[in-house]
């Protein structure tokens, strides 16, 4: 049996990518989704092929938090501060990252809480 071919898989703009690694040549395929992407790969490797696919998740630093959150990066900050906010799951030299779910499910459930409040 031969070994599992290995590839990376990416949503950005709109759009799904994916890349085999550890090939000689350079294969990358794109697709409006997911799945669509996931098939396009399947095209070019064949179907009697063993695929093991890495879904790279989507992650947003402060200036994509306030966009979800509708606010300005200073609330997000006043939030974070507090206390009031996801852990992120780094901190790099240009700032903490969060997982983007992470983000969305927490602007969720404070706009949830928001109109309960009204």
């Amino acid at each position: 049996m031969a070994e599992p071919v290995r590839a990376r898989m990416w949503e950005s703009g709109g759009r799904w990518y994916a890349r085999l690694l550890d090939t000689p040549a350079f294969i990358e395929v794109t697709g409006t989704s997911k799945h669509g992407c996931l098939q396009e790969l399947r095209r070019v490797t064949g179907e009697d092929v063993t695929l093991l696919v890495e879904v790279v998740p989507q992650i947003a630093g402060v200036a994509e938090a306030a966009e979800i959150m509708g606010w300005d990066k200073r609330r997000v900050i006043t939030y974070i501060d507090r206390g009031h906010f996801p852990e992120p799951i780094t901190a790099l030299a240009s700032g903490r990252v969060w997982l983007r779910e992470d983000v969305e499910a927490y602007a969720a459930d404070w706009r949830a809480r928001r109109r309960r409040r009204a």
